[in-house]
């Protein structure tokens, strides 16, 4: 089985979630979920400067990448999924997204906002339980969806 890595961008403002909804592409159906911003690894890539690389793409503004704070593990479409979740620690920078200064964001990005995750339909599950009021002292949690 091939295993696929991924980055992702926790960005909160006042206890809501940095939310995007993207456009169907690669042939895949229209996405009615939620994501956080990121994507996947290119090869020989590391962790932080994927992120810094992916956020940069889909929203035109450069990432303060801070502390690892979620890792998933779990099985789409054959293919085992690695996603690293990191804190973004300039979150009043996003209040201003433009898709139009992006080189990715207008055409992989549907709609965007902050939301409260508790009413909003984001994958993965676990972002709609999750307190996201104290990030810094947040211990690193690993969730493994491979063998449920």
């Amino acid at each position: 089985m091939q295993r696929r890595l991924a980055v992702r961008g926790i960005v909160v403002h006042d206890g809501k979630l940095l939310c995007l909804r993207l456009k169907p592409y690669r042939h895949a159906d229209a996405n009615t979920y939620w994501c956080t911003p990121g994507g996947g690894l290119d090869d020989g890539e590391a962790l932080v400067p994927a992120l810094e690389r992916e956020m940069l793409k889909e929203t035109g503004i450069p990432a303060k990448v801070g502390r690892l704070l979620y890792v998933q593990q779990f099985t789409h479409k054959n293919q085992e999924q690695m996603e690293f979740f990191f804190h973004i620690e300039n979150a009043a920078d996003y209040l201003a997204m433009d898709l139009s200064k992006t080189t990715h964001g207008a055409d992989e990005i549907e709609e965007f906002g902050f939301f409260d995750p508790a009413k909003t339909d984001v994958l993965p599950l676990f972002l709609q339980t999750e307190s996201f009021k104290k990030l810094d002292s947040v211990a690193t949690k690993f969730f493994d969806y491979l063998n449920t």
